[in-house]
């Protein structure tokens, strides 16, 4: 059992993916987990998969009660919040019901705002501590109603960045691109044709942003090819990232990397 003295890390989305990655990297750091996740059974089993101070909530955050428990918990005090959780849909929004899409919305910006909310005043009175919103690559570009839900993310990261700076808090958004989880296939999303030079293991991704935290950085883009698709978005003209898309589908970037919280 490590010392209560430690710092905790709460992480939405924690029984798996980049959630799990994340909850790994940080018990090797000597961090206390607060591991939160929809799937119960899943949650108990990574978290009895290796050895680690571990505090497991089952919460689905798209139900109103299960986010309030998780929100009461920030407030009691935690030094790192990861905003993990989120999922996709493996259609367009004009072929995706509107209750999934406003439960996508829900997790990806109300369930951030409300957490971050919930843990950043206490972090900025202590004067440590700090914040990682999963964002995606996918958000600096038009592609989908999960792109806009992403560009939200980033763009309020970013806000709430130069807020809490001042006081020695980092809140830095991740923004991953072709990540391997079992994400895709859990969304039902064929992505064979992705090359495979595009990928990014899952824990190399959690080190890089992890090291971009620790240097208070406000965005981290971990690996080249992530970097160069975001620069292709302030480089290339609106007009052509547009008809890029239109030619190639949704998932021409798609890049999401978590497990997903799935729908009927």
């Amino acid at each position: 059992m490590q010392s209560p003295s430690r710092p905790t890390a709460l992480i939405t989305g924690g029984a798996a993916g980049i959630g799990a990655s994340f909850a790994r990297a940080l018990a090797r750091d000597g961090y206390r987990l607060v591991l939160v996740d929809r799937n119960g059974e899943g949650l108990q089993r990574f978290a009895g998969s290796f050895d680690a101070d571990t505090e497991v909530v089952t919460a689905d955050l798209t139900v109103e009660g299960d986010l309030a428990r998780v929100e009461q918990r920030c407030r009691e005090g935690v030094d790192l919040l990861v905003n993990n959780a989120g999922f996709g849909h493996p259609t367009e929004f004009l072929s995706t019901s509107a209750v999934a899409e406003l439960a996508m919305s829900k997790l990806h910006m109300d369930v951030v705002l409300r957490l971050t909310l919930a843990a950043l005043p206490g972090m900025i009175e202590r004067g440590r501590g700090g914040i990682i919103n999963l964002g995606s690559v996918l958000g600096f570009f038009p592609s989908s109603t999960y792109s806009a839900s992403k560009a939200w993310v980033i763009n309020f990261s970013q806000s709430a960045f130069t807020k809490a700076r001042p006081s020695g808090v980092t809140v830095t958004v991740l923004c991953p691109g072709f990540t391997r989880t079992e994400f895709h296939d859990s969304a039902g999303m064929n992505m064979t044709k992705i090359p495979g030079f595009l990928w990014l293991e899952a824990d190399a991704l959690v080190k890089a942003a992890l090291s971009d935290w620790r240097q208070g950085k406000a965005v981290s883009i971990p690996g080249w090819r992530n970097k160069t698709i975001a620069a292709l978005s302030r480089l290339l003209p609106m007009r052509l990232i547009l008809r890029i898309h239109a030619g190639t589908g949704k998932h021409s970037l798609a890049v999401r990397e978590r497990t997903p919280v799935t729908r009927p």
